[in-house]
């Protein structure tokens, strides 16, 4: 299993690049996954991408679901387009957040469909 290393401990990530275990992440740890997405080489990260990280995070362990980018910006009090300005796409932030991977679309109608032909 892939991982990378922050100040001597091996963090695990999935295939993808997501933390597999959701309290591993902290800010040293955004900032390596922000250096291995080509997000960001300097720590620690700006005080805006922090910002919206950090609502990210917030955001799904209250909700367990992943937030609109716009909704971010909105709540942080910054630029409507905040997300799309400070990060290549809404997945990279989500792997700095340390956030799961989001379960595709397909998977997720499969993964309904079971249920309800289980009742």
């Amino acid at each position: 299993m892939p991982f990378i290393e922050v100040e001597g401990k091996k963090i695990e990530l999935d295939e993808e690049g997501f933390l597999v275990n959701y309290d591993d992440w902290n800010e040293k740890v955004a900032c390596a996954l922000a250096d291995k997405e080509g997000v960001s080489k300097t720590c620690p990260l700006t005080k805006d991408k922090l910002e919206i990280i950090k609502f990210m995070r917030e955001y799904y362990k209250k909700y367990s679901a992943f937030p609109i980018p716009s909704h971010v910006c909105i709540n942080i009090h910054q630029p409507k387009k905040c997300t799309f300005e400070k990060f290549p796409d809404p997945l990279t932030a989500w792997k700095i957040a340390g956030i799961p991977q989001p379960v595709a679309y397909g998977e997720f109608r499969d993964a309904i469909t079971k249920l309800s032909v289980m009742k």
